[in-house]
């Protein structure tokens, strides 16, 4: 089975020129163009000439601009069909009528999570814990579905250290926080189908960099993955058309549970002090 475009532009990304990279964001970034308008009018938007494109495609082993077209036009539509084809069965199906869907998604999110507890590798969970505590900075990234849980990751971070910081919020640039990290460093990456294009290329270029990566996914097939230094798949099956977070959503409360019940004096006080100024500043309604 050949490779597909991000795990091919993961691989080679870091041996394009120039001119390659700004066409191979571009559509990682805007893959529906490529594969509803044509080369000139992508051209004429992008800034980026249609040589480039079509280099770029070469470069990544396509025989041409239309093979790698096809490529996302088929994935697309497979994409949205699954969405599409899940959401009528999700209305077809009489079990999934009224309070029936909740018992069914309830049913399966206790599946999961008793799937990912017994396979759980506490080692590597125990390893992904130990860097973070001693890093000297923690960079998170998340997008599409995963932006909220990184956020959340963030916000429950925060209580406990100034370390942590999330990776291009806010229009700033995911070069600026990957530029300067090194083996004192971690980066943390949810990332699930479709993956970001940006997401695999930074686990690749922080792991050349020396920094410890950590992968949360819900499949093996993740480009990201084989930059990871410590990696999660977490199970998401449920009736819904959309793919479950509670898992995900454990998984990340864990982590940072267990590294307060590590922390020293130090963390514990920050949280005391940062509560203190949630109420002086009104953040929090005390009854």
């Amino acid at each position: 089975m050949s490779s597909t475009f991000e795990v091919r532009l993961a691989e080679r990304y870091g041996d394009l020129s120039g001119a390659l990279r700004q066409a191979a964001d571009y559509l990682t970034e805007n893959p529906v163009d490529l594969a509803t308008r044509t080369l000139r009018t992508v051209s004429r938007d992008s800034g980026i000439s249609p040589a480039a494109f079509s280099r770029l495609a070469r470069a990544l082993g396509y025989s041409d601009i239309e093979e790698l077209r096809e490529e996302v036009r088929t994935k697309i539509g497979q994409r949205v069909n699954n969405f599409a084809e899940r959401a009528e069965r999700l209305h077809s199906d009489p079990k999934n009528q009224n309070a029936g869907f909740v018992d069914a998604h309830l049913a399966a999110c206790q599946s999961n999570l008793r799937s990912f507890t017994d396979d759980l590798d506490r080692a590597m969970l125990d390893r992904a814990v130990d860097h973070i505590a001693a890093a000297r900075k923690v960079l998170l990234l998340g997008a599409l579905g995963s932006t909220g849980v990184v956020e959340y990751l963030s916000y429950m971070a925060n209580f406990c250290t100034d370390t942590w910081s999330m990776a291009s919020r806010m229009g700033a640039s995911l070069g600026g926080g990957i530029v300067g990290l090194g083996a004192q460093d971690v980066l943390l990456i949810v990332t699930k189908p479709p993956f970001a294009g940006r997401a695999i290329r930074a686990a690749k270029m922080a792991q050349e960099q020396g920094v410890f990566v950590i992968v949360i996914t819900d499949t093996l097939s993740c480009p990201a993955l084989k930059h990871a230094s410590a990696h999660f798949i977490v199970p998401t099956d449920s009736p819904h058309f959309f793919s479950s977070y509670v898992v995900t959503i454990f998984l990340v409360e864990s982590l940072i549970g267990v590294l307060v019940s590590r922390s020293g004096p130090a963390a514990r006080a920050r949280i005391a002090e940062v509560e203190s100024a949630n109420r002086v500043l009104a953040e929090v309604w005390d009854l």
